[in-house]
């Protein structure tokens, strides 16, 4: 069996599964934003639940219009917050302990190696870094599985991509996945787990493996997953007191493909409109006539994390956003926000002209904080770059790393930092 399906197996109390089988799973967590949940609440309602399964297996997170930008948004939270005062939801996170969800779960340790996760939000695959098979479901199902603790599966067949060698300087994972999609195409893994193995994977940071874990859904995929090593679970023991599982792969099992990728041959990429599929690299941009932008958005729970900001500040050090460009800095949770204001990049942001908001997921979704108008474009560290996805259907999104998005606000144009003079 693959990781994800030895995780399965365990959670269905089966010794085995295949590739294919339809399972009910235990559930570990139950995942919920202002969004997602209400509808979820409703469903909850007309079956007439008599409650959840576990006040302490649920984690409801209001992230997309939060701080609330109109009535409807606050409507959709007041039900969030009162159905959690209901049920004595342990895990409810208001606004100034809020963040990011698939930044916040892990940083509140609610998310650890072996576990079963559910969310209402098809980023939830991020949980995949840390060793745990995690994965977006719709609102029917979220009210199930807060009812009952269960879930129906079909157990996924799997895809591996074997990482080896060393990112450069300015690579990330955001380059890692994106390259990766650009290969594959966004139906490459169509509802396969994204196995990722290899030496490689020493080289990469949490939020590396975060950053490619939450983008695997953009290739089609069920879920992505990395195996435990020693980072894993030093970033797990530093964050939780649950306790984890490891699974790893037989060296026996089956792949629906296999992939090797030198991770020292990537350069920075960038997602152009309208599918994160459509990928460059910057060296084949350079040779393309500049393409000026309006706005640059450094966050989301893709590449909102404190490394990522931190290589941002980087980029943007004595420099400063190009005259009639914006840029949108958010730090993904309130912690991340802290410390970047105690490491003093927030006032390296604001040195150059960039400006920094509250944790919330607001531009990634066209919700608001960073709205494009008609023709507008946007480097954005976000994960989707669909027609009118953050705003005006003429709008563009061109999708890249921290590092590429801080370059293109000082240019004016998409650029990498070896851009800069």
């Amino acid at each position: 069996m693959t990781m994800t399906q030895k995780i399965l197996a365990a959670a269905a109390g089966l010794d085995r599964v295949e590739a294919g089988q339809l399972i009910e799973a235990n559930l570990d967590l139950v995942l919920g934003n202002d969004i997602t949940s209400p509808v979820a609440i409703k469903e909850m309602e007309k079956i007439q639940a008599a409650g959840v399964f576990d006040r302490d297996k649920i984690a409801l997170v209001p992230d997309h219009f939060v701080p609330n930008k109109d009535i409807k948004s606050a409507e959709h939270c007041k039900c969030v917050r009162e159905f959690a005062r209901r049920n004595e939801i342990t895990n409810y996170f208001e606004v100034g302990e809020m963040g990011i969800e698939h930044a916040l779960l892990p940083e509140k340790g609610l998310t650890v190696a072996g576990d079963v996760i559910i969310g209402a939000d098809s980023h939830t695959c991020t949980y995949g870094a840390l060793g745990a098979f995690s994965t977006g479901v719709g609102s029917t199902d979220m009210a199930a599985g807060m009812a009952t603790g269960k879930a129906w599966f079909k157990v996924p067949s799997a895809v591996r991509f074997h990482l080896t060698g060393r990112p450069g300087k300015w690579v990330s994972g955001k380059d890692v996945i994106l390259h990766i999609i650009g290969m594959i195409g966004v139906d490459g893994a169509l509802y396969k787990s994204m196995e990722f193995t290899g030496d490689g994977i020493a080289n990469l940071t949490m939020d590396d493996r975060f950053t490619i874990a939450n983008m695997a859904i953009e290739a089609g995929g069920k879920n992505g997953i990395f195996p435990v090593d020693a980072l894993t679970e030093s970033y797990i023991k530093e964050h939780s007191s649950k306790p984890y599982r490891i699974y790893q792969a037989d060296e026996d099992a089956v792949y629906d493909e296999e992939y090797t990728i030198d991770l020292s041959t990537l350069q920075p990429t960038v997602a152009f409109p309208h599918l994160p599929e459509n990928t460059h690299t910057i060296e084949e941009i350079r040779q393309m006539d500049p393409i000026a932008v309006d706005q640059t958005v450094i966050g989301s729970c893709t590449n909102g994390r404190l490394d990522d900001l931190r290589i941002a500040a980087e980029v943007l050090r004595g420099r400063h956003v190009a005259k009639g460009m914006r840029c949108i800095v958010i730090p993904a949770t309130q912690a991340i926000y802290m410390q970047a204001m105690e490491e003093g990049l927030l006032k390296t942001f604001i040195e150059a002209g960039a400006v920094v908001s509250t944790p919330t997921c607001g531009p990634c979704l066209g919700g608001y904080m960073g709205i494009l108008a008609e023709g507008e474009r946007c480097v954005s560290t976000t994960n989707r770059n669909f027609v009118g996805r953050m705003g005006h259907v003429s709008s563009e999104i061109y999708l890249a790393s921290p590092a590429v998005a801080a370059a293109s606000a000082v240019t004016g144009v998409i650029s990498s930092p070896e851009d800069l003079a």
